[in-house]
Formats: C-alpha cells, sequence, structure tokens
C-alpha cells in the first residue's frame, strides 16, 4: 500500500508539470477569474495509469488563510463532502491510517464514501505530508478488488491510478491581493496567507481538445475552489 501510495504521488507530480514535450495551454474558466493551464498525454503500454487519452489541468490561487489550517482541512475525511465531488456529498471514512514519521497529518490513509449513490466498488488512496515550507494531498480512486490484492501481496504495478490532489505553499506579499495577514502556526510570523495549486487529472474517451471536456474539467476545478473557500472560512 505504501509502494502505491508513492507512484500515486509520483503520478500526480508528473502528471500536473508541463515538459518540453507536453505543454500548457491556458484556459478561460467562465467569469471565477483563475487561471487554469491543461495538457493531454496518451497512454497506451503503461500499465499502472488509466489506458487512453488523460487530460491534466492545474490552476494556483491565494488563499486568506495559513497553510496549515488549509492543509487541516483538506486532508480531514470529515469534511471531505464539502469538497470532493468523490464524494457525492455523503460522509467519507477512514478505514486504513498508516502514518509516516513523528509529523502529525504525515500518513497514507484507505478511504471509502458512504454516501447512497456511491460507488460501492471504489475506494480512495490518499497520500498527506507536511513540512516547514510546504504540504500535500494526493489522492486517486482505486478499485477496490485491486486494493484488496495489493493488501494480500498482489504486485502494486499493475494498479492502475490517475491521482489528482492539492500543493500547498505559504505566501508572504499579501498586499498584492489586499487580503488580511494571517499568523503562521509554527513560528508566528505573520505572513499573507498561502498559495493553493490544484489539479485534476481526467481520462477522455473522445477528441482530447473537445470544448466539453476541457470545460468540465475547467468548472470543476472552480468549483472546487469555490467549495474550498467557503467550506474554510466558516469552519
Amino acid at each position: 500500500m505504501l509502494k502505491l501510495a508513492r507512484r500515486m504521488t509520483y503520478n500526480f507530480c508528473a502528471g500536473v508539470c508541463a515538459s518540453k514535450i507536453h505543454k500548457w495551454e491556458k484556459l478561460s474558466v467562465g467569469n471565477v477569474g483563475e487561471d487554469v493551464r491543461e495538457m493531454t498525454r496518451k497512454n497506451i503500454n503503461d500499465p499502472g495509469e488509466l489506458h487512453g487519452v488523460v487530460l491534466s489541468a492545474a490552476t494556483s490561487v491565494w488563499m486568506p488563510m495559513t497553510r496549515k489550517r488549509l492543509f487541516d482541512f483538506l486532508r480531514d475525511e470529515r469534511m471531505r463532502s464539502e469538497w470532493d465531488i468523490l464524494s457525492h456529498g455523503g460522509p467519507v471514512q477512514e478505514m486504513i491510517h498508516i502514518a509516516k514519521g513523528m509529523e502529525h497529518g504525515n500518513c497514507v490513509s484507505l478511504l471509502r464514501g458512504s454516501a447512497i449513490n456511491a460507488n460501492e466498488n471504489m475506494v480512495i488512496l490518499q497520500e498527506t505530508w507536511s513540512n516547514a515550507c510546504e504540504a500535500f494531498i494526493v489522492y486517486a480512486p482505486v478499485d477496490i478488488s485491486s486494493m484488496s490484492a495489493v493488501m494480500n501481496g498482489g504486485d502494486s504495478a499493475y494498479v492502475a491510478l490517475l491521482p489528482s490532489g492539492f500543493a500547498i505553499l505559504p505566501y508572504t506579499s499579501p498586499s498584492n491581493h489586499g487580503g488580511p495577514l494571517v499568523k503562521n502556526e509554527f513560528n508566528g510570523n505573520i505572513g499573507g496567507g498561502c498559495l493553493l495549486t490544484i489539479g485534476f487529472q481526467i481520462l477522455v474517451n473522445n477528441v482530447p481538445t473537445a470544448k466539453l471536456t476541457v470545460e468540465t474539467v475547467s468548472n470543476l476545478i472552480s468549483c472546487t475552489i469555490q467549495k474550498i473557500k467557503a467550506s474554510v472560512a466558516g469552519t
């Protein structure tokens, strides 16, 4: 399970980063104002990723809160229904928790939704970690039979993953946003909130540049950001 989580996190970082081969294209996301970058790639023979054309999209937004507060919110399975479409609006239960090191919040988890319309054959593999400079939350839906095979000693290299997630960095210049000053929980310094990068990857079965596909993932990112902002503000 830890080996699978490690590959998931690597695939997330590789999937939402541009390269000389896969270049980002700038998109306009309605009236929300966030700039989304997207790219496509085709997987033919990698058994560890879903086969077909994959659309990756990412954006970064400033959040008027500390990195720790946002990290604690996003990794809390009790709050997941507030923002994650995979939860179908219902409660999410942590089935397995594996701590990684002494830092609180650094762990690998196996989550399962309990909404009426949730997919009973799917679980969510998640890895979270944080240090004084950065924080990450990476997750991917996994077929429950594949996950059971891995936990019984099966080869995790053949489990197909398409991870999404968040990267959180401190932000020290709030004057550019007119936002409030916030206090860092680690060192007590006054700063300007944090920078949240959100990355989604979806499998597209038709034309990868189709307008509907691009608008769907762009709207999903924008909707998720707005839900996170509203939910954290209310906590």
